[in-house]
């Protein structure tokens, strides 16, 4: 459904020219959940505008639903619904107006698009609130109408960036349950997102971009089958780079990662580590303020990618 080929894009800058995307490469097959992991500012934004027609890129090839991204832009839009992070409800009017307004701006005629706007509501459980203006939702309710406006024209592609940004946890869980209904629906659905929980939660797969390139690709299961073994997380009160010092090297320690006072160590099995690792920072005489067993999740492959967390970036 979606296949780029060296995807780029830089901007202008006082500082110089700054490579916002820099050859990205990846494939979306149709009626999957696809999610694109990373940090703030790493290019997620930028490659979504791309695919999405609302910039231009500066090199590289793409098609979306069979309709190439440069030469027959039109064709793109035509065949995708974008949700923009910022949102696009307007506080004066209500939901059933913008539902309808939104698909005739797509040509729809009148009575048709006050059915699809009608089938929109159910399928969102917008009723309640459908005819009250939009100044009066909370930020799920608004974010529910969002998607509907993105998907009212019926696309085969649906792109959302960071639908879940600033939601209470009940709003994303019911949001999630939303984007797992559009996919039972046949929609391929393209996201952008920072949570590591809903990557690994909601996505069949992901990619993982740092700094404008593609660092990893693959189901959730298959990018932590790539960390082996278990993961010890250590908090120490106190002198931390004795404690790494004393334990890096270590036969049962594959790789050890520090931030401050934490220590990740990276082990064959956990069950085996721990005692040793105690062992060794009380033998030193060092004060242990927590420690954790936990298999490998997206972020640890993200450290292992990139040198360092995502949660911390």
């Amino acid at each position: 459904m979606i296949r780029t080929s060296g995807l780029r894009k830089s901007f202008r800058t006082r500082k110089g020219a700054v490579d916002a995307v820099r050859g990205v490469d990846l494939t979306v097959q149709e009626g999957e959940i696809f999610g694109f992991l990373g940090p703030n500012g790493a290019g997620k934004t930028t490659t979504l505008r791309m695919l999405a027609t609302l910039i231009v890129p500066d090199g590289g090839e793409a098609t979306i639903a069979g309709a190439d991204l440069r030469r027959d832009p039109a064709g793109v839009r035509r065949q995708i619904g974008y949700v923009a992070q910022g949102g696009s409800t307007w506080d004066t009017v209500t939901a059933r107006e913008e539902l309808v307004l939104q698909a005739r701006l797509y040509g729809i005629g009148k009575a048709q698009a006050r059915q699809l706007a009608e089938r929109a509501i159910e399928g969102f459980q917008l009723t309640e609130f459908a005819d009250r203006k939009c100044q009066t939702y909370s930020g799920g309710q608004r974010r529910r109408v969002d998607v509907a406006l993105g998907i009212i024209h019926a696309p085969k592609v649906v792109f959302l960036d960071e639908p879940t940004t600033g939601l209470d946890p009940q709003s994303r869980a019911h949001m999630w349950d939303e984007v797992r209904r559009l996919r039972s629906e046949g929609l391929t659905v393209f996201l952008t997102t920072h949570y590591l929980e809903e990557a690994d939660a909601l996505c069949d797969r992901v990619a993982i971009i740092d700094h404008g390139q593609i660092v990893a690709e693959g189901t959730p299961d298959e990018l932590k089958r790539e960390v082996a073994g278990d993961v010890v997380t250590v908090g120490v009160n106190g002198n931390a780079d004795k404690a790494a010092a004393l334990l890096d090297g270590q036969p049962y320690v594959r790789q050890l990662e520090q931030s401050e006072n934490l220590l990740r160590l990276y082990v064959d099995t956990g069950a085996v580590a721990i005692p040793l690792i105690l062992r060794t920072l009380d033998g030193a005489g060092l004060d242990l303020g927590s420690i954790e067993l936990h298999r490998p999740s997206l972020d640890d492959v993200f450290l292992t990618k990139t040198g360092r967390s995502l949660r911390e970036s």
